[in-house]
């Protein structure tokens, strides 16, 4: 008897339907075709073990399953519940006519209990895609699945239950989510706040402009200058996630496996921090069985490096194109995916080894060539990239022990929503253009002009910090989004100047 049961095969951050077609006829062997991986191969002893455990009946004949198309490999054990099912099905223990209706994915434990799966996001915005009926997922991935609008998702928590449920004899309750009030009621709770942030407030108006424009910042000081608390205070003061964004996001987390069970919608940005021996694999994703990497989980988020020039060469150089770009393509022989990767870099790094070079009251004993040699793990191309580099400086003891509070995240984020809602309005005809970090020559050209003192001013920076032409871009930008900040129309001097300062390490005379 010949039974097809659907699933789904997640490539890059979306999903292809997969069938999968069982036909059982005299003999004793057991065939699995279809370019299936290992863990697929290992899905016949566990759907074995599930079955009888569950009191039915695994066919003795001959079993042919194939898995098409046979092109695309299938990787992991989320297939077991399908091929349980097809196998029933054609073994004449479960009632087939709805089969082709829904589609079917799930990990079976030896007892038949389901354990969540990876990517149950894109393969259920695909089931809507192709106007399937249902989705029947573990019980863990419903939340997550159920936020696909006009698609009817049941979680279930065994075998039993879905074989009931096709043989008609049990309801199962589909899994109803009010997504969008989850969502907004959660976006705006923060663990960390700027108004924890004692003094600082040169570097708290330079995240500041980089929340307001999504520029690259990095920021050089000693230990212990606060530099990682401010750069986790970031996503408190970036603008909301929308729907679509929180999708977009949801999906990449949902293909990677990082989103905890019975959550539906990611509700705030991204904030990844990885430690500095991360491969470069692991960053820009990829490997054997492709995933996401951290730039792609940084997605509409915030990547921070903490400690930058411990980072390997190799790692810090393939960042480059994406921040450029804002994707990534990872090719290998086997396969070609792309993986979204717009995010914001925040870095930070001690000035020299030791940790003290330029501190106002601490000596610092490194010589002049070592503090070369520890900057130059970093390139040139990649700083360029970096619009803002600010110079930290401890907080001294009458800042610390201040009882007067910090200006809160919340007041920082009003101005920031202010001046990025100014940036949708100048760039709604320009697709691809969110912010004034994402703006092209042609768009410079258009809404980054300026008059013939700021002209003369940026030349003179120019000549004297011997800037490259993407240095020059960058204070562009950067001036254009403190003009926005305060709703000027027109860059002015002030707003040069002030753009100027944010290329502490281009200064001549930094690090000798």
């Amino acid at each position: 008897m010949l039974i097809k049961v659907f699933g789904g095969a997640v490539q890059g951050v979306d999903a292809t339907i997969i069938t999968i077609e069982v036909n059982i006829s005299r003999g004793c062997l057991f065939h699995l075709v279809g370019l299936p991986d290992s863990a697929v191969k290992e899905s016949h002893e566990r759907i074995k073990s599930a079955i009888k455990f569950n009191g039915y009946k695994f066919p003795t004949a001959d079993v042919i399953v194939n898995m098409a198309p046979a092109d695309i490999r299938k990787e992991g054990s989320a297939y077991d519940l399908p091929l349980a099912i097809a196998l029933m099905a054609a073994s004449d223990q479960l009632i087939s006519e709805e089969l082709d209706k829904y589609l079917i994915m799930g990990e079976l434990s030896l007892d038949g209990s389901l354990q969540p799966i990876r990517g149950a996001l894109p393969i259920a915005i695909k089931a809507r895609e192709e106007k399937y009926k249902g989705l029947i997922v573990p019980k863990q991935n419903a939340r997550e699945a159920a936020v696909v609008n006009n698609l009817t998702v049941y979680g279930v928590e065994n075998l039993t239950e879905v074989v009931n449920f096709f043989n008609k004899k049990v309801e199962l309750e589909p899994m109803v989510v009010n997504t969008r009030d989850e969502f907004f009621l959660q976006r705006d709770v923060f663990e960390y706040d700027f108004s924890d942030v004692k003094g600082q407030e040169s570097v708290k108006r330079a995240l500041e402009v980089s929340a307001a424009g999504g520029h690259n910042l990095i920021m050089v000081g000693p230990p212990g200058s606060g530099k990682s608390m401010m750069a986790k205070c970031l996503p408190s003061i970036l603008p909301p996630l929308s729907l679509g964004e929180s999708l977009e996001t949801t999906k990449i987390h949902s293909v990677a496996g990082t989103l905890e069970q019975n959550t539906s919608l990611i509700s705030n940005r991204p904030f990844r921090s990885p430690h500095h021996t991360i491969s470069q694999v692991a960053m820009t994703g990829g490997g054997i069985n492709p995933q996401p990497g951290e730039i792609s989980l940084s997605h509409n988020g915030v990547l921070f490096l903490d400690e930058l020039p411990e980072f390997t060469r190799s790692v810090l150089e393939v960042l480059r194109q994406p921040l450029e770009d804002r994707h990534i393509s990872v090719s290998r022989i086997k396969y070609s995916i792309d993986y979204p990767a717009s995010f914001m870099l925040i870095a930070s790094m001690n000035p020299c080894p030791c940790g003290y070079y330029n501190h106002p009251t601490h000596a610092c004993v490194c010589t002049p060539g070592q503090v070369q040699k520890y900057l130059n793990k970093i390139s040139g191309p990649l700083l360029d990239r970096i619009d803002i580099q600010i110079e930290i400086v401890p907080v001294p003891f009458e800042k610390l022990s201040e009882q007067r509070p910090a200006e809160p995240s919340i007041e920082i984020r009003k101005r920031v929503i202010k001046a990025r809602e100014i940036q949708d309005e100048r760039y709604k005809d320009f697709p691809g253009v969110y912010c004034n970090a994402q703006m092209t020559s042609k768009l410079m050209h258009k809404y980054a002009q300026l008059n013939e003192s700021s002209t003369k001013m940026l030349h003179n920076a120019m000549v004297r910090m011997n800037l490259s032409a993407r240095a020059y871009d960058r204070i562009l930008k950067v001036s254009r989004t403190i003009a926005d900040l305060e709703a000027k129309e027109n860059i002015e001097m002030c707003h040069i100047a002030e753009a100027i300062s944010y290329r502490n390490l281009d200064r001549e005379n930094w690090a000798g």
